[in-house]
C-alpha cells in the first residue's frame, strides 16, 4: 500500500526538477535580449540611446556649451582589418547634430564578414548620446583589399549638460570593436558602408 503514494511523489518531484531546468534554460535565451533592452533604458555599461527623429531642442542658457567627441576603433585578434576613425575629434554644442566616418580595409586575401561593437566611456554619458545612424551590429562584407568609410550620425542630448552627474565631464569617448562575424563571408558584397575602391597605401 505504500508503494502507490512514494510512486506519486516521486513523479511529482521529477515534473518539478523538469519545469525548474526549463525555466533556466528559458531565461538563459531571454537574459541577453533583456540585458541589452535593460543598457538601452538606463544607459548602462556606456550604452547609447537609439533616435529616429532630429536632434532634441536647446534649452536658453545652453548655447554657449560645448563637448568633445573623440573616436576610438579597434579590432579583435582573429580580423586581419585595418580599422580607424578619419577623424579623432569633433567639437559640438547641445543637441548639434554630428556625421562622422569610420574607414575599414580587410587587408585578407579572400572576402571576410565582420561586425562591430560599440561603447561611450565616460559609462556616465552613454545615455545622452544618441545615434541616429550606426553601422554597429551590422555584418559587413568587404572583398580583398577592399576599403570602405562607414558613417556614424549622432548627437548629445541638452539633458546631459545639466545632469549633476556629468558636470565633470569634458570628453566623451565613442569606441568601436570589428569582430570577425560567425558566418562564412559570402562571395558577393553585402555592406551598405561607402566602397572605396582598391586599399589605400600606409597606415
Amino acid at each position: 500500500m505504500s508503494r502507490q503514494p512514494r510512486k506519486s511523489n516521486n513523479r511529482r518531484t521529477a515534473l518539478a526538477l523538469f519545469a525548474v531546468v526549463g525555466g533556466m534554460v528559458g531565461l538563459s535565451y531571454a537574459s541577453v535580449p533583456l540585458y541589452q533592452l535593460f543598457c538601452q533604458v538606463t544607459g548602462y555599461g556606456g550604452t547609447t540611446q537609439v533616435s529616429t527623429t532630429d536632434a532634441a531642442a536647446v534649452p536658453a542658457g545652453l548655447q554657449g556649451k560645448t563637448i568633445t567627441i573623440a573616436f576610438d576603433a579597434n579590432v579583435s585578434r582573429d580580423l586581419n582589418w585595418t580599422f580607424r576613425p578619419e577623424q579623432r575629434r569633433l567639437t559640438l554644442h547641445p543637441g548639434e547634430q554630428a556625421l562622422a566616418f569610420y574607414s575599414a580595409r580587410n587587408d585578407e586575401s579572400a572576402p571576410v564578414t565582420g561586425t562591430a561593437s560599440f561603447n561611450v566611456t565616460p559609462y556616465k554619458a552613454g545615455i545622452y548620446f544618441t545615434k541616429i545612424e550606426c553601422f554597429c551590429f551590422t555584418e559587413q562584407t568587404l572583398q580583398a583589399g577592399q576599403q570602405v568609410d562607414m558613417p556614424v550620425q549622432f548627437y548629445v542630448d541638452p539633458e546631459f549638460f545639466t545632469d549633476p552627474n556629468t558636470k565633470d565631464v569634458s570628453e566623451i569617448v565613442l569606441s568601436y570593436t570589428f569582430h570577425r562575424a560567425a558566418d562564412a563571408a559570402p562571395a558577393v558584397q553585402k555592406t551598405s558602408a561607402v566602397a572605396k575602391g582598391d586599399a589605400r597605401t600606409g597606415g
